[in-house]
């Protein structure tokens, strides 16, 4: 008998699993994948979407069945979409009457208080039935009369996440949407606990899904409109397949049928990037990461960022937290992954790596942050790239060594000072490395509209591009660098209409400020560059202007 089934997205985001949108996790396509197999009709919501209409409520209590899913115990800073609280949560729960209601992702593990650094662990209240561990296996049993169970074989999982994609199409963001593959679970060092402060072990060692298996479920989100792949669910996509201790080998052979499989299974993709790369695997296994990092750069598209979990550039606090790599280690891969993905196509750096920073593990002292600074000068002394720097406070949950061995709350005044240092000493002269004046953005997708509007590509870490102009929100434009933040840059659509741009606008050209663009706007229309040059002058973006005759009013 089918019955209504509504599937109510929280967001996640986990080390191994981004799912705020543009991103959709691979949870809630295999959630999907269960109750359709079963005959279900199954309704998609956000909730983002449920805090703009709360009149949502009153279908979601009308459905047969409401599965959420929610949790993030990596948290950090969205534009796309706002995680589900822990309030938000229950109360869905509490108010829901008819349905049997569902609640399963890391949001189990504990979650946050506001404003803290410690996550709490305790019986979430209000819904009918628990998914402890894999959300879409433990509902597949619950539904055949079985006990909850925690994993499911693969081979299953991957039936459906094809079963379960077309519900992409319901998600607010497609067809800009970022669908994130999972390729593993699990962590090669969970044998040793892993880091302190990781929740990726307490999936246990790693399990991989087969090259056709993700190429299948490419194939069905492909045929369901999807045209932007994250190979993000896995702590390590170097070792994809790899076994052999805590530091597996790369096999690049296996790396290139996985990328082989997913081009051809979605020919017209447009975006396909990876997340997690261990620098320690770079540093244990050099050679062989540089071939898998080569076939990378060969079968995925540009832009791409290789994430590092460093952590720390304090040799004490590398020992004291089991963590991945030394310094030196660490910065021996960025040296790598420059060598092997630094070059341009398209005007931007094929493959670049990117930062984690932890603040407030065990044997953190005043001199941790020094050796921070110090570490990120070498960068920029060696004129290395680094696509991003993400500095988080430790949220320690329970399960993980970090939860009582930690230095919480002992240095948030060097906490601040060191991230906005870093802000103002390295990510500014590294974002304008990365993109230099007139850098064309190819495809840029306006997330906020207004006197300045904000867009990203569609990618791993994406550069927030400010548009000074009120655009529309999904208009999808090609932008040319102009300016730069300390982690964003300020763009104009290329090519530049100068008839049309508004003197706001205007003044952004480089060396034309107010003044200038007023007397620009007054000498309006120009009919060649020539007549543009004899207000203007000549200048650096000129090869980007274009000359349409009707002018904005």
């Amino acid at each position: 008998m089918t019955s209504d089934a509504v599937i109510l997205d929280g967001y996640i985001d986990e080390p191994a699993c981004l799912g705020v949108p543009p991103y959709i996790a691979p949870h809630v396509r295999a959630l999907a994948g269960v109750l359709l197999s079963r005959g279900h009709r199954v309704t998609y919501h956000t909730i983002d979407q449920l805090r703009q209409d709360p009149s949502l409520l009153l279908s979601l209590d009308k459905a047969g069945m409401v599965v959420m899913v929610a949790g993030v115990t990596v948290p950090g800073k969205y534009l796309g979409g706002t995680p589900a609280t822990l309030g938000e949560i229950e109360q869905v729960g509490s108010t829901l009457r008819h349905p049997r209601t569902f609640l399963g992702g890391p949001i189990l593990f504990g979650f946050s208080p506001r404003g803290g650094t410690k996550a709490l662990q305790r019986e979430i209240t209000g819904f009918s039935v628990l998914l402890e561990g894999s959300p879409a296996g433990a509902l597949d049993s619950f539904l055949s009369g079985g006990e909850p169970r925690s994993e499911g074989d693969y081979r299953q999982l991957s039936e459906w996440l094809v079963v379960g994609a077309p519900v992409i199409r319901e998600h607010p963001s497609f067809p800009h949407l970022m669908c994130e593959l999972e390729t593993a679970t699990g962590c090669s060092r969970s044998v040793s606990g892993g880091c302190s402060f990781c929740t990726e072990p307490f999936y246990g060692p790693p399990r991989f899904r087969t090259v056709e298996e993700i190429a299948s479920e490419v194939r069905a989100l492909s045929a369901n409109g999807a045209r932007h792949y994250r190979l993000g669910r896995q702590p390590d996509l170097l070792t994809y397949g790899g076994t052999g201790g805590e530091f597996p080998r790369p096999d690049p052979g296996l790396l290139g049928d996985l990328f082989t499989g997913i081009r051809r299974a979605a020919p017209d993709l447009l975006t396909l990037h990876i997340d997690n790369v261990n620098p320690g695997t770079i540093a244990r296994h050099e050679e062989a990461s540089r071939e898998a990092l080569r076939t990378i750069v060969e079968g995925h598209t540009p832009g791409d960022v290789a994430a590092f979990g460093m952590e720390t550039a304090d040799p004490e606090v590398v020992r004291a937290n089991n963590l991945k790599a030394t310094p030196d280690q660490v910065l021996q891969a960025i040296r790598v992954v420059n060598e092997e993905g630094g070059m341009r196509r398209e005007g931007i750096p094929e493959l670049l790596p990117g930062l984690n920073f932890v603040i407030g593990l065990a044997g953190e002292t005043e001199e941790t942050f020094s050796l921070n600074e110090r570490f990120l000068a070498d960068i920029l002394a060696e004129r290395l790239l680094v696509r991003r720097v993400n500095i988080r406070r430790l949220m320690a949950f329970p399960g993980t060594r970090a939860y009582e061995d930690n230095t919480l709350g002992k240095h948030d005044r060097l906490f601040r000072r060191f991230k906005e240092k870093v802000r103002k000493d390295f990510d500014h002269p590294m974002i304008a490395r990365i993109f230099p004046l007139g850098t064309i953005l190819r495809r840029v997708i306006v997330e906020v509209s207004g006197r300045i509007s904000y867009g990203r590509q569609m990618g791993s870490y994406p550069v927030l591009v400010g548009i000074p102009l009120q655009v529309p929100v999904r208009s999808v434009l090609d932008a040319v660098v102009v300016d730069w933040g300390m982690r964003s840059i300020t763009a104009l659509p290329c090519p530049i209409e100068v008839n049309r741009l508004p003197i706001q606008a205007l003044a952004w050209l480089p060396g034309i400020g107010k003044k200038k663009a007023g007397a620009i706007a007054a000498a309006r229309p120009f009919t060649d560059l020539a007549a543009f040059r004899a207000v203007a002058g000549v200048n650096p973006l000129d090869w980007a202007i274009s000359f349409q005759a009707s002018r904005l009013p």
